[in-house]
């Protein structure tokens, strides 16, 4: 093989976990990274599946229990979860929580600034309700 053939098979950044998160949703429940490597294709090794399962768990974005010697895998929440999760981490990195959050809002579109108004209005109104029908009725108000 090639430099030039290594070249083009190389994923991008992200590339491989993504094909593994969406490999654990498409699963009915918790599965082995060897089911996790024969949904995925392509010739990886057992061991490099294993080590983007474990990057995963330690950036909470699956979780795993123990199944003998080894550890059945499932994700830790949808994709709209897994993407607050990795906000919520940007947003802990930085010194200056509030100058981020008002970058963030003031670069909304106008239809995200509705909806993120009508979520924090349902949120407080709800005062500690479940969070998950804040969401539906935002987006039912916004017509998403």
């Amino acid at each position: 093989m090639t430099d030039e053939d290594r070249r083009a098979r190389r994923r991008g950044q992200g590339e491989l976990e993504a094909q593994v998160l969406a490999a654990l949703r498409n699963a009915a429940g918790p599965v082995t990274a060897g089911w996790v490597r024969e949904r995925i294709g392509g010739a990886l090794a057992y061991t490099t599946v294993v080590t983007i399962l474990s990057r995963l768990y330690a950036k909470q974005s699956v979780t795993r229990e123990r199944a003998g010697r080894s550890f059945v895998w499932t994700p830790a929440a949808d994709e709209a979860g897994l993407a607050a999760l990795r906000m919520r981490k940007v947003l802990d990195g930085e010194p200056n929580r509030g100058a981020v959050l008002a970058s963030f809002v003031t670069a909304l579109s106008p239809d995200d600034e509705r909806l993120l108004r009508a979520l924090l209005d349902d949120a407080e109104s709800m005062d500690g309700a479940d969070g998950a029908a804040a969401v539906d009725g935002a987006e039912a108000e916004t017509g998403d």
